[in-house]
């Protein structure tokens, strides 16, 4: 008996030894999958709670725990309301991650800790977005009456509306003619949408080179690329995602855009050292540090540090009246075009409606002549799913518009989880889909665009 409880206790000292050990571990040396998620989560929570006003559990909860990878139901989240930060760890305890508002630059992820360098990284402006306008959308806020029954049953469709919908806006011939919101969200709600910021981005990209401050054929755009092949590499191929270089797009696990968003401070550091593994304009390799290099190359081009920060507002967001547009900054002072800018449905319409206009607003041209048309331009190298502007031309899930049954000029700006802006200039319609429905799902919105068409077309 006295063997048997020799060998329980040195077992349950091995075990206490054990624990110890691999909590000490995960203390110091956390592994990049943990600090991923809690960076991934501060950086969600921080966003929705300061410029949406959302409550963080909620947000926890819905946003970043109930579709996201198991282990993060793991993860606890602290704010501080007064300092603008947020803190989120594994348990409570470890792989911290951190975030820090910024007023109009909304959050960013600080995944070194260093608040005061992330703080210092851009300018101390408020977040002031007017309250809402009586004049009628787009010079407002206020929609009218739909004069088509048809819509409402269509957007009250669950099977078209896709599972965790937060807002659908339909855009007719320049007018909102019918929406809907999601429990909890409204017209006022700013709502993320993930890689529809790339074509955002590429938009103050066209802006810039109306300025006479960039060409397509640009090229030698990075120090860094000095002396080697990635000298080669013009703003053409980065708009086009062609430009040959390294990058693991893969959200499945640790990969170079998580990485780059949330164990980086600096997102410009990986994609500009990034290899080049193909030739410059032959190859399609969807990428999200090829954004950021966008947002980092029309920055510099601007010449003006302060000038580049007030830029994304005076250049397009106040002309096009998207009060709630918030393009967010990284923790060394770049926009994260790929990936962070939030704004109301309504606003996510008034920029398609911008596409659909040629890139004029209000008879003022804002985009070169013939940018728009890049955005819908197919590269060859994609297979003609991906167009020379960041856009698809693909319908979310793959298929061209057109085997989708859509008009064939249809194109997309498509985001993560369920983000999209179809505009189809033949049909004079925009109808932006916002939500939090993960592909695993299977959901596709070009079945709920292909009602509407049809419903638009119909006697």
């Amino acid at each position: 008996m006295r063997v048997v409880l020799r060998i329980l206790k040195a077992l349950l000292a091995l075990v206490v030894i054990v624990v110890i050990g691999g909590a000490i571990w995960l203390y110091v040396r956390p592994p990049e999958l943990l600090r991923v998620g809690d960076g991934y989560a501060a950086k969600i929570v921080c966003s929705n709670v300061f410029m949406a006003g959302r409550d963080p559990d909620a947000v926890l909860y819905e946003d970043v725990q109930a579709p996201g990878n198991p282990l993060l139901r793991l993860v606890r989240v602290s704010v501080n309301r007064e300092e603008g930060k947020v803190s989120a760890r594994i348990l409570g305890l470890f792989a911290p991650g951190h975030a820090l508002y910024r007023g109009a630059f909304g959050c960013t992820s600080v995944p070194d800790g260093d608040y005061q360098a992330a703080a210092n990284a851009a300018p101390e402006e408020d977040l002031a977005v007017p309250p809402p306008s009586e004049e009628l959308w787009p010079e407002g806020d206020r929609v009218a009456a739909s004069n088509n029954p048809k819509l409402a049953p269509l957007l009250a469709d669950a099977a078209l509306a896709g599972p965790a919908m937060r807002a659908i806006v339909v855009v007719h011939n320049g007018k909102i003619v019918a929406e809907r919101y999601g429990d909890g969200f409204d017209a006022r709600t700013p709502l993320l949408g993930w890689s529809m910021t790339k074509t955002v981005n590429a938009a103050l990209v066209g802006r810039v080179m109306l300025a006479g401050k960039l060409n397509f054929d640009d090229a030698h755009l990075f120090d860094a690329w000095r002396g080697d092949g990635r000298s080669a590499i013009t703003l053409a191929d980065l708009l086009g995602m062609e430009s040959g270089l390294a990058f693991n797009e893969d959200y499945g696990a640790v990969a170079d855009v998580t990485r780059m968003l949330y164990l980086d401070p600096d997102m410009v550091t990986l994609p500009v050292n990034a290899p080049l593994v193909d030739k410059p304009g032959q190859t399609f390799r969807y990428s999200s540090g090829t954004a950021v290099l966008l947002s980092r190359i029309w920055m510099d081009r601007l010449g003006d540090p302060q000038r580049a920060f007030d830029y994304p507002r005076e250049a397009l967001f106040g002309p096009l009246g998207m009060s709630s547009a918030v393009l967010e900054v990284d923790a060394r002072g770049t926009f994260a075009g790929s990936s962070y800018l939030y704004a109301t449905a309504h606003d996510w319409a008034r920029f398609g409606q911008f596409l659909i206009q040629d890139g004029v607003w209000n008879g003022q041209r804002m985009l070169p002549e013939g940018f728009v048309a890049t955005m819908r331009t197919p590269t060859q190298s994609s297979g003609g799913k991906y167009t020379q502007g960041q856009a698809w031309l693909a319908a979310p899930g793959g298929d061209l518009s057109a085997a989708a049954g859509l008009p064939a000029d249809t194109f997309w700006l498509e985001g993560h989880d369920g983000q999209s802006v179809a505009i189809v200039p033949s049909a004079g319609l925009v109808v932006v889909r916002m939500g939090l429905t993960p592909s695993r799902l299977g959901y596709k919105p070009q079945m709920l665009v292909k009602q509407i068409v049809g419903a638009l077309s119909s006697p």
